[in-house]
């Protein structure tokens, strides 16, 4: 008699997530679509974000990816020209909601780091095309975990990086230059 193990929500969740990460590395889907796909797995998921403590690595970056996915998405969407000119109060909650998800997206980036310790993490400006990115956005790096690298814009979040000496000041490529620099 053989026996399955199940694979768990975290399995499913960094699975889809490398598989869309090589998709978009080979050219097979934009930077749209791996928003879109990555959103629409989350709410297949159906996990909502953990509350009150961040208590393992998997749970700091699943609440981070879920509120930075529902960011992007609803920013995504706020952009659309036609949802402009037909409903701008949507595209205003749209705007909203992306502030709101990005704001958390900080709050779960701390949670994250102060359950790291801020042991073997590095961060630093990163060079962006975006006008309205360029000396805002940096790039943390955890550097004990492959393929987990986060972004901020939040100045409380980066002036705390700096108190616990991990922010180096030099503007660096980012590590996922290809990704960050795509319009969406």
């Amino acid at each position: 008699m053989s026996y399955k193990i199940k694979e768990s929500v975290f399995d499913q969740f960094f699975n889809n997530r490398e598989a869309l990460i090589q998709q978009f590395k080979k050219g097979d889907i934009t930077k749209k679509e791996f928003i879109e796909e990555h959103y629409y797995f989350i709410q297949r998921l159906n996990l909502k974000p953990f509350k009150y403590r961040i208590d393992s690595f998997e749970k700091g970056i699943y609440n981070y990816q879920y509120y930075n996915m529902l960011a992007k998405y609803s920013y995504m969407k706020s952009k659309d020209s036609k949802l402009q000119q037909k409903h701008p109060q949507l595209v205003n909650k749209l705007q909203r909601d992306a502030n709101y998800y990005y704001s958390k997206k900080d709050k779960t980036t701390l949670k994250l780091l102060e359950y790291l310790d801020f042991t073997n993490v590095e961060a630093y400006y990163i060079k962006v095309k975006s006008k309205g990115l360029k000396d805002k956005l940096f790039e943390i790096v955890l550097m004990d975990y492959d393929h987990f690298i986060l972004h901020s814009v939040s100045s409380w979040l980066r002036d705390r990086l700096m108190e616990e000496g991990v922010f180096i000041e030099e503007k660096r490529k980012s590590l996922i230059d290809q990704y960050i620099n795509e319009k969406y």
